[in-house]
């Protein structure tokens, strides 16, 4: 049953390693969360984790009916006021024009650019929707949103074409769209994390991260998920951010390689 005064946030991606970590924080701090995402089991059992206030909706943001799926799933929980937008699970690795001199794949380049940049504005503009018929609050807020891109929007690495046009899209999406939702009271902001300790990583092994941290001036080390997630909070709940895009990288810049 839709209890008004509710809080809710709507986080894709809500079961890779950057999502977990902010539904977790969310839902600790007292916000029902809806976990959109495609991954059946870790979704699961995050949700029977976290127990009442956490709720699974199966979300391909890529398509305008999954998503108003997830989105009514919200509507059930409370009041949507926060939508965290940190989808991954796609790339592409790939020169312009590969070593043996044939073009990249255009159906690659198409890909990487459906998830992370359409899926990014599919989501955006449809719980943009949503929140704008809301109530705002007494500051005249709605809602705010959080996107997700990448420092290889501005340092994109050989191979990275793609995903570094795609997150570079994120970047110049979220001054227009915060701008654009100004009037029915929607801030956006965006994240650009560097290189992040998430499981996926883990798996490239020590020899690997030793090469990731080697160009990372301080702290040493690999983003932890929650400090990516405290980030999130603090753009979520700072009414006095919007149109910003933070990088979250121990002043890492990324060289070509």
């Amino acid at each position: 049953m839709s209890t008004s005064a509710t809080e809710v946030a709507l986080v894709t991606g809500g079961a890779g390693g950057l999502g977990e970590a902010v539904v977790r924080r969310l839902h600790k701090a007292g916000i029902a969360v809806v976990v959109a995402d495609l991954a059946d089991d870790r979704a699961g059992q995050l949700v029977q984790d976290l127990g009442t206030g956490a709720h699974y909706a199966r979300t391909d943001v890529t398509s305008e009916e999954s998503v108003l799926g997830a989105l009514d799933a919200a509507a059930e929980l409370g009041t949507l006021r926060h939508v965290v937008i940190a989808h991954g699970g796609w790339g592409v690795a790939e020169r312009v024009v590969k070593r043996d001199g044939t073009p990249a794949s255009l159906e690659g380049f198409s890909k990487t650019l459906d998830l992370y940049l359409v899926g990014t504005y599919n989501v955006l503009r449809l719980a943009a929707a949503r929140m704008a018929g809301g109530e705002p609050k007494s500051t005249g807020e709605r809602g705010s949103v959080v996107a997700t891109a990448s420092i290889a929007a501005y340092e994109g690495q050989i191979g990275q074409s793609a995903y570094a046009a795609a997150k570079a899209g994120v970047v110049g999406l979220t001054l227009a769209a915060a701008r654009d939702l100004s009037s029915v009271g929607i801030r956006v902001n965006t994240v650009a994390p560097g290189t992040m300790h998430t499981a996926m990583m883990e798996s490239v092994g020590e020899e690997a991260l030793a090469k990731f941290t080697s160009n990372i001036p301080f702290p040493k080390r690999l983003g932890s998920p929650d400090e990516f997630a405290a980030l999130v909070e603090h753009l979520l709940t700072n009414g006095y951010i919007n149109g910003e895009v933070v990088r979250l990288d121990g002043a890492q810049r990324f060289g070509p390689r």
